[in-house]
């Protein structure tokens, strides 16, 4: 079974308790607790004057105006040094991801200094900022009150003794045996916190996963995207036009003429000057359909149609020069072009990874999940794969675009590298 590669997948498995990722989860949250404090001090420094302001002139009181002339100057300041005081807090928190999410990160949106203003990839960095600053806080608030009540109803046989009386939750005891079935009912609870706290700690990574992405502006890239449809569904049609007319039309002509030749020699005696020139052209007619057959099954790979998606990538995987191990999870077909598409990404990172990588072994993973098909191939050879070194990640990346999906590569130098592709599955 493929392991999860985020903490909301591992949140799915049954042995999630017994896992490493409540600790990963665990460390999340506890690098979350510094970050989030510092930024909730520096939020109610500038939030709470106005706050108080504004609750003043609510009730109708007076307030001078040289304050609020202050307070504009610095909510002012504050508002517009706020993508710069993003960036560091950008950064770190797309570092600290990679502790509950093992997927290539989105890196930052690479702009010059002056379009830190006016990208929305520098405006969704403040977005997360402010969220990490408010909701993150309140939201940890919450769940340390949920765990510091369950310690207590835990302790509770201990702290009622001595003749104390003590409150749990909405009942108050005065004996250690009367704390007891709130005791257990605590002990009962871990395991539901345990959960909730996962859950906790997954929006949140979710949260920075979609803010922080480094994505190009999707109101930029609309019409481009309407094109590159036009284009894959006029591909599509050309591509299916092309084998119709050459399965049709020139492969069975080609089939008479080797059909003919072959007769035609048969009726040549050994010793005449025509045979050997029909010899030649009988193997030459012979080798042009192979050839043929072969262009017409490039255009959709046969191992494809007869086997399907995991059946054809487990027999790339099984000619492959590095031993490859291959974990589908295909709950239904993919369509087509998606499927294809696939294919060529499994035979090109595996082609990557035998010419390349220095690699020992390779894993490719397909899921299917949430009208995506993702296929990540893992290797673990010396990493550092560039694109900017060869044509061959580009092109693959560029294969992907086509079909609206997304390409992710974390190729660290010492490896490993992990080539990811999200490709949408519409209904």
């Amino acid at each position: 079974m493929t392991q999860p590669s985020y903490l909301a997948g591992a949140l799915r498995r049954r042995h999630y308790p017994l896992s490493a990722w409540p600790w990963r989860a665990l460390a999340y949250a506890a690098t979350t607790l510094p970050v989030a404090g510092v930024l909730a001090v520096a939020w109610s420094v500038v939030a709470a004057p106005l706050l108080l302001v504004a609750s003043a002139l609510r009730q109708g009181r007076p307030v001078d105006v040289r304050v609020l002339a202050v307070l504009a100057v610095l909510a002012s300041v504050a508002l517009a040094s706020a993508p710069l005081t993003s960036v560091p807090v950008a950064a770190v928190e797309r570092w600290r991801l990679g502790l509950v999410d093992d997927r290539p990160r989105p890196g930052p949106a690479r702009r010059g200094p002056a379009a830190r203003w006016s990208s929305a990839a520098a405006w969704r960095e403040v977005a997360y900022t402010a969220w990490l600053a408010t909701v993150v806080p309140l939201a940890y608030g919450t769940f340390g009150l949920l765990v510091l009540l369950d310690v207590a109803l835990v302790a509770g046989p201990w702290l009622a003794g001595g003749g104390d009386r003590i409150v749990l939750v909405w009942a108050t005891v005065d004996t250690p045996a009367g704390a007891v079935p709130y005791a257990v009912a605590g002990v009962l609870a871990a395991p539901a916190l345990l959960y909730l706290a996962g859950l906790l700690v997954a929006g949140q990574a979710a949260v920075a996963r979609w803010l922080l992405d480094g994505a190009p502006d999707a109101g930029a890239l609309r019409e481009v995207t309407r094109s590159r449809a036009r284009l894959v569904g006029a591909y599509e049609a050309e591509r299916r036009r092309i084998e119709r007319d050459v399965h049709d039309g020139a492969q069975p002509r080609l089939t008479s003429l080797t059909l003919q030749l072959g007769l035609a020699r048969l009726d040549v005696p050994d010793d005449s000057p025509a045979a050997r020139p029909l010899d030649a052209a009988h193997e030459q007619a012979k080798e042009l359909m192979v050839t043929l057959r072969g262009i017409v099954q490039g255009l959709r790979p046969r191992q494809l149609t007869e086997l399907g998606l995991a059946g054809a990538v487990g027999d790339l995987a099984a000619r492959s020069v590095v031993p490859v191990t291959v974990r589908a999870e295909l709950s239904h077909p993919a369509p087509e072009l998606v499927e294809t598409t696939a294919w060529y990404v499994v035979s090109e990172a595996l082609g990557n990874v035998a010419r390349h990588a220095g690699a020992t072994r390779a894993e490719v993973r397909l899921t299917r999940a949430d009208r995506r098909l993702v296929v990540e191939v893992e290797d673990d050879g010396r990493g550092g794969a560039d694109p900017d070194r060869g044509t061959g990640l580009t092109g693959l990346a560029d294969r992907v675009a086509a079909v609206d999906g997304r390409l992710l590569l974390s190729s660290p130098p010492g490896g490993p590298t992990l080539v990811r592709v999200e490709l949408p599955c519409r209904p």
